[in-house]
């Protein structure tokens, strides 16, 4: 049964904020993403990084009292779509911020759209979502799903690579991702193998990668399939042997279980703790210390979605029950709230135009950590803008 919650840990944090009348509320928000189930762990990255921020905002967004209800999508679009539909059609939310992975934003984003309220992804950006099937209030706060794909495969064809083993599961975001890639790196491709989405065992996998004559690997496996992978991977000697490069297959909410087994390698991300900027170092410092561990970038990204929101409300004085109105100004306040990962503004086709960053796995002082090695794009526009009807 899918679980539809108010946000508790707020509510302890902030006494100011009402969430169990929807009566007294002014600002509604639905918080959708995978609660349970094997990226249950990123799901929750979700909840503490919006209810971070909302603490830092005082308990409010734009001046105004909030409530916040959770859905559980389970990263299965069925189930996902009854979350969407429950927020718009029964409980009138003003926003929904998280929409899960790309397989649940696919199966909704024709509803989203009709509905016109203001949706923002935390997780990725389906290049449909991107183009053609672009929306006025639907808005990715993350990336398009293969901007940091982009740039893992521009470092790769700076350095030289000459026949790379292509990885990640078979789902939207993973063809996104490796079609990114191969945009920008324009050398061979060893393999380009799809694996099934939430798989745990990739042995056969592992050794057909071994028996191939590529000089490096880049793979895709965001959550526990990360996990997974690079710990199989390690186990089976290839990490510090081939070099292996990512995105999203080992982050802050991974690291912790990977830990010596992702040493050295290097990962393609909008964001990272490391990130040296005062709105940065604020919410990573808060975020460690409420919750006793690094944040990961799906924490980052949902902590950002509550500061745009923030200021787009305060454009609407509040009234975000015209919708039109409430997701132009979400728009514009794309280039004026502070964003954790730095310069931030939102392209026409609601997509982020941000930098790109790699970071290599280190153990320093006993810690594991990224290290900022290279800014292989800066300012980048993804590649669908021009398909979007929207000016």
């Amino acid at each position: 049964m899918k679980k539809y919650i108010v946000l508790k840990s707020v509510l302890l944090a902030c006494s100011a904020m009402v969430f169990s009348s929807a009566a007294m509320a002014d600002v509604k928000i639905g918080l959708s993403g995978p609660f349970s189930g094997p990226m249950a762990a990123d799901g929750q990255e979700y909840i503490d990084g919006f209810s971070l921020a909302l603490e830092h905002l005082g308990g409010k967004l734009g001046g105004q009292a909030v409530t916040v209800l959770n859905g559980d999508d389970q990263m299965k679009p069925d189930v996902g779509s009854q979350v969407m539909r429950k927020f718009i059609e029964l409980d009138k939310v003003d926003a929904i911020v998280g929409l899960g992975y790309s397989n649940i934003i696919m199966a909704n984003l024709r509803r989203l759209k009709e509905s016109g309220v203001v949706s923002i992804a935390v997780a990725g950006g389906p290049s449909p979502m991107a183009g053609a099937e672009c929306g006025a209030n639907v808005f990715s706060i993350a990336y398009p799903n293969d901007g940091s794909g982009e740039a893992i495969g521009k470092l790769m064809q700076d350095k030289g690579y000459k026949n790379v083993y292509l990885m990640g599961p078979n789902y939207q975001a993973g063809k996104d991702m490796l079609a990114g890639f191969k945009r920008w790196y324009k050398g061979g491709i060893a393999a380009e193998v799809y694996t099934q989405i939430n798989q745990t065992d990739y042995s056969a996998e592992i050794t057909q990668l071994q028996m191939s004559k590529m000089d490096a690997i880049f793979m895709f496996y965001p959550g526990s399939m990360g996990v997974n992978f690079t710990k199989q991977l390690s186990q089976a000697g290839v990490v510090g042997k081939i070099p292996v490069y990512s995105t999203f297959t080992v982050d802050g909410t991974n690291l912790p279980a990977l830990r010596d087994a992702a040493v050295g390698v290097i990962s393609g991300n909008t964001w990272n703790p490391s990130l040296d900027n005062p709105e940065n170092k604020k919410f990573v410092q808060a975020f460690e210390a409420r919750y006793k561990r690094l944040p990961s970038t799906y924490a980052a990204n949902a902590y950002d979605a509550a500061g745009l929101l923030d200021v787009a409300v305060r454009k609407v004085k509040g009234n975000t029950a015209d919708k039109a109105a409430f997701a132009a100004a979400v728009k514009a306040a794309g280039a004026e709230f502070k964003s954790v990962r730095g310069p931030f503004r939102f392209n026409t086709n609601n997509m982020p135009i941000q930098n790109y960053y790699a970071f290599e796995i280190v153990k320093e002082g006993g810690q594991v950590k990224g290290k900022l090695v290279a800014t292989p794009l800066t300012d980048h526009k993804d590649a669908y803008v021009a398909s979007c009807p929207l000016k």
